[in-house]
């Protein structure tokens, strides 16, 4: 199975489902099954954004005990949307086709819980399963092959 590593605390919202989305500089033509590993580091000063802090907060978490070095959830990569229309004062960006026609719009906390500048690529996930508990592996840049459980 393929596998990103992401910090945290982005590695823990997206596996008790309060992230949808993962953004990117980068496109990927792969499309399917997607393991989520927290890397080693923990962005504390993320963690007290408030938006970040609340979500961690309604599942028992903080910035001192997310989970490290571990795969902790898989999910499935269903699209990756360019995003190619950002309006930061409305705090929100989007994902415009080649007609013209709104894709996605990335808004309230799933736009506080990530990058969306244009030119950056937004990762759908969906179909999430949060693993019982931490499965430790050391994590690697960009997609990497997973051996462990299988969903």
């Amino acid at each position: 199975m393929k596998a990103i590593t992401i910090i945290q605390p982005w590695a823990t919202l997206i596996a008790l489902g309060e992230k949808r989305f993962e953004t990117r500089s980068w496109s990927t033509k792969h499309r399917g099954p997607l393991a989520i590993h927290a890397g080693k580091k923990i962005d504390k000063e993320a963690c007290e954004v408030p938006e970040i802090k609340e979500a961690l907060a309604r599942h028992g978490y903080t910035g001192n005990n997310l989970p490290t070095g571990a795969v902790i959830a898989t999910t499935n990569l269903e699209r990756v949307y360019p995003i190619n229309h950002h309006a930061e004062h409305l705090n929100l960006a989007s994902s415009i086709n080649e007609q013209g026609d709104i894709e996605e719009i990335f808004e309230n906390n799933e736009y506080a819980f990530g990058w969306y500048e244009e030119g950056l690529f937004a990762w759908k996930l969906d179909t999430l399963r949060r693993l019982t508990g931490p499965i430790p592996a050391k994590g690697q840049q960009g997609l990497w092959n997973w051996e462990g459980v299988q969903p």
